[in-house]
């Protein structure tokens, strides 16, 4: 199977609504911020292991602590994926805070200051 199968891209679409629901809905750490959203998944071709890049809204703190949860939650995260999917192998999770969202809001907050500034 290529990396960028149209295969390839269904599983890891699935995957990535499958996570997510299950952080939604199952996993109840206190640590897990509300506001968690999975933004990629990304399941090796063999289908062992699983990249799940997760946006989390809140401060640094909100973040490590949501991080952790989710990285003790990663086994039981499998498991409820394993029920839901129907896959050769149901791939280990890693979860991998990704900021690219907080990223692209604070490079637009500078673009506008900068062109509010340019006006005066």
């Amino acid at each position: 199977m290529r990396k960028n199968s149209t295969k390839s891209n269904r599983i890891n679409s699935e995957v990535q609504r499958e996570i997510s629901q299950i952080i939604r809905e199952e996993i109840k750490d206190p640590r897990v911020n509300p506001l968690t959203s999975v933004v990629a998944a990304e399941v090796t071709t063999d289908l062992k292991y699983a990249k799940i890049y997760v946006s989390v809204f809140g401060d640094e703190e909100a973040k490590a602590k949501t991080m952790e949860g989710l990285n003790k939650s990663a086994s039981f995260a499998r498991g409820q994926l394993a029920r839901r999917m129907n896959l050769r192998n149901t791939p280990e999770l890693k979860f991998i805070l990704d900021e690219s969202i907080e990223y692209g809001v604070m490079m637009s907050k500078k673009i506008d200051e900068a062109n509010h500034k340019g006006e005066e």
